[in-house]
């Protein structure tokens, strides 16, 4: 599906609906649970560095496009601790004058069938939808500076992944700052951290011993995300336990576009890691076997990316 399947002819929500749809989207601060985190700062703008080396990737699949165990063989790579920030492209922005896919109007030639009036500039966004409960709908103007649409805004939110984000976004950002993107192998490798086979990037068990290790949809879905573990939303980077290696988030918060193609399909590129959207009841894709297809024009409100490097490692020439 092209990102403007979501446009005027499919239904537009409100803008104004939607924002306040989405400030009943879990529970407000009076009620949400009080789960005191240190997030974001002690992890800006870092790289983790991951060695070279032959890996297993793959666990038993949950679903068809799930391969099982494999192994590979990678040269050493520098990864980026975190997904890159809503103030980390806010640089990359002012010092380029890049515009997102997002914030451009389609071109008519290249959609032929298409009445001209319904390819308008947006994204697909999350919320509530009117008489149809939470879910999504595509909404003009939305971008990784207004993400929910025209009138909102990331003031506040420099340590917030951005999103909204479509691979070539992505893939401009990691030339500019020196790097690329991961392929589907480089990510999981980072993700498990040495966690062979396990279920998840911290082995098997979702909550040891309790403990909420990512960001990820609690409740019923889509009906209610009751934000037990602290959030019922996105959250900012590092509130939740990095893995071995030191990176964080890469299970939940945002999907992550990876370098690597679905399948033969020319048309669709490959996200890795789930969302806050994933849910038991829905989407069990937050474990680092799990692999998504996307278009590769497609941005949403729930995908960001984080980049690697390919500069020598640490003792290397």
């Amino acid at each position: 599906m092209k990102r403007w399947a979501f446009g005027a002819a499919a239904g537009m929500i409100a803008v104004g609906g939607l924002t306040a749809g989405y400030r009943m989207y879990g529970r407000d601060a009076a009620s949400a649970p009080a789960i005191i985190r240190h997030c974001g700062a002690a992890t800006a703008d870092q790289r983790i560095w991951v060695a070279g080396g032959r890996y297993q990737i793959g666990a038993a699949p949950r679903y068809r496009e799930e391969t099982g165990p494999q192994m590979v063989e990678t040269s050493g790579f520098w990864i980026d601790r975190h997904e890159v920030t809503n103030a980390q492209f806010a640089r990359f922005v002012a010092a380029t004058g890049y515009r997102t896919i997002a914030e451009q109007t389609p071109d008519p030639a290249a959609y032929p069938d298409l009445d001209p009036a319904a390819l308008v500039a947006g994204s697909a966004v999350f919320g509530v939808s009117a008489g149809q409960g939470y879910w999504w709908s595509f909404v003009p103007g939305a971008s990784w500076q207004a993400p929910y649409g025209p009138g909102s805004s990331i003031e506040g939110q420099d340590d917030y992944p951005v999103v909204h984000i479509a691979y070539a976004d992505a893939a401009a950002y990691a030339g500019w700052a020196g790097g690329e993107l991961p392929t589907e192998a480089e990510w999981e490798i980072a993700a498990r951290a040495g966690q062979a086979g396990a279920e998840f990037e911290w082995g098997d068990e979702f909550r040891p011993g309790g403990e909420w290790r990512a960001n990820s949809w609690q409740g019923p879905f889509p009906a209610i995300d009751t934000g037990d573990d602290g959030f019922a939303g996105l959250a900012p980077i590092g509130c939740f336990e990095p893995n071995d290696l030191g990176l964080v988030d890469m299970t939940g918060n945002v999907w992550e576009w990876t370098a690597s193609p679905f399948s033969a399909d020319p048309a669709t590129g490959t996200i890795r890691g789930g969302s806050y959207l994933c849910a038991p009841n829905f989407c069990a894709r937050f474990r680092p076997a799990a692999r998504q297809a996307q278009e590769w024009d497609f941005s949403a409100s729930h995908i960001g990316f984080r980049t690697i490097s390919r500069d020598p490692g640490p003792g290397e020439p």
